[in-house]
């Protein structure tokens, strides 16, 4: 491996280089050759070189499901997305997971503590809330099922949302596992499955240990590991990619350039300047800076202080084959919804790459 710490092994020269990445999975280069202009009504987000995608968490809000997916990534003319795998499972048959009806009764819990005390209401924490031995009890029984679903999975219903994905002209360039606490032969499923559908990696949020855990297994699947940050350039003495980009050839960086700029105040341009050859993708969205107040707050873009024309013009000039996804995280106002707010975010990056 090189050990130019600053661009490490280039994913042309990675992919190239082991037998077992064969030209099935390798990464397209050229956008353009990779993915010729849909037919029919499909969708086409690829403007001027510059692929403009959705990490499909933006529709959060809405009712969730693979084919409710599709409709929204062909009313935002989206063809290509960081798929998230909780609609990808419940497509494929998995067990419900427990966890949102938990954190619902622990979230009135909190509230109805709150009232009872007279607090003011606190802001929500990141992080898994603390369970209860009952709660505990239903997580633990629902992992021991999707966990069964997952080493047995019908590969036949893998085919099937392929199919459904393709016929809609839509590209799963990631699918967000999260795997790095799962058994190997779990985290296996996952780079299996993702493979299956086309996608080119699965991703993670960002650690050293999840790093050393999912390199080795992606590059046993010709894949790749894409890690994912917050706030840790800001809120981490230390943190930078270069100590990530000599545990294996196959991690790769999703860089948060919104929250890289809202904690930091710096360029993310920097950035992809330095990492490019290990940035598979970005995810773009505004914010005001650290030093704004009230600081680091997503914002409907075109009015927070995000670079977002610098990002992608730059990417569109040096030809970086680099994923861009709309995270839409601002507030959603009640006359609109997330589906009508990713178009617009899709039509304010055409403006800018066309």
């Amino acid at each position: 491996m090189s050990k130019n710490k600053n661009n490490g092994l280039s994913r042309r020269k990675f992919l190239g280089s082991s037998a077992a990445l064969a030209a099935a999975s390798m990464v397209p280069i050229n956008f353009a050759a990779a993915n010729p202009a849909p037919k029919n009504d499909n969708p086409n987000s690829n403007f001027g070189g510059v692929h403009i995608g959705a990490i499909t968490y933006s529709w959060r809000t809405m009712p969730g499901g693979l084919e409710n997916i599709v409709k929204y990534c062909k009313e935002c003319n989206i063809s290509s997305i960081e798929l998230m795998s909780g609609d990808l499972e419940t497509y494929l048959g998995a067990p419900e997971s427990p966890m949102m009806e938990i954190f619902m009764e622990i979230r009135r819990q909190q509230q109805a503590e709150q009232e009872a005390s007279g607090e003011a209401p606190q802001p929500r924490r990141r992080g898994r809330p603390q369970l209860n031995a009952e709660q505990q009890a239903r997580m633990d029984k629902y992992n021991e099922e999707v966990r069964k679903f997952r080493l047995n999975v019908d590969m036949k219903k893998v085919e099937s949302a392929k199919k459904l994905l393709d016929d809609a002209g839509i590209k799963p360039h990631i699918v967000k596992f999260s795997p790095s606490q799962w058994s190997d032969e779990e985290i296996d499923y996952a780079f299996k499955v993702a493979k299956a559908l086309g996608a080119k990696g699965v991703s993670e949020e960002i650690s050293e240990d999840a790093a050393k855990k999912l390199g080795p297994i992606a590059e046993k699947h010709g894949m790749y590991a894409v890690f994912h940050q917050h706030m840790q350039f800001a809120d981490v003495e230390g943190f930078t990619y270069d100590n990530f980009v000599d545990i294996s050839p196959a991690v790769m960086f999703n860089f948060d350039s919104g929250h890289y700029f809202g904690s930091t105040g710096k360029n993310p341009c920097d950035i992809l300047r330095k990492y490019h050859n290990r940035i598979f993708s970005i995810h773009i969205k505004d914010k005001t800076g650290p030093e704004t107040d009230p600081p680091n707050q997503n914002q409907v873009w075109g009015q927070g202080q995000m670079p977002l024309e610098e990002v992608l013009l730059l990417i569109k000039k040096e030809k970086w084959p680099i994923y861009c996804d709309i995270e839409l995280e601002y507030e959603v106002k009640p006359w609109s919804n997330a589906v009508k707010e990713v178009k617009t975010c899709v039509n304010y990056a055409r403006q800018i790459l066309m």
